[in-house]
């Protein structure tokens, strides 16, 4: 095998074996980019196959009661007379 650096398109296995020999920094770093869209596409069927759901949404708003307020009393605090 010549010094040249092989062409991707001419042969692409022999162009990914070069690579992660001469540049796996870069080879690897192409790999595990291209991990990220397969990764978005397989694992949530795999998690609800295995039984692993999205938790609830959290609330945005606090429940407010309905009815009147209990009056405090027995705290010593007499700033607030009805």
């Amino acid at each position: 095998m010549s010094g040249a650096t092989p062409r991707f398109w001419a042969g692409p296995l022999r162009y990914c074996r070069w690579a992660a020999r001469e540049r796996p920094g870069y080879f690897w770093s192409v790999v595990i980019g291209a991990l990220g869209p397969v990764t978005l596409v397989t694992v949530p069927p795999l998690r609800r196959a295995v039984g692993d759901y999205d938790a609830p949404p959290i609330p945005l708003t606090y429940p407010v009661p309905t009815g009147p307020r209990k009056q405090l009393t027995g705290y010593d605090d007499d700033t607030e007379t009805n």
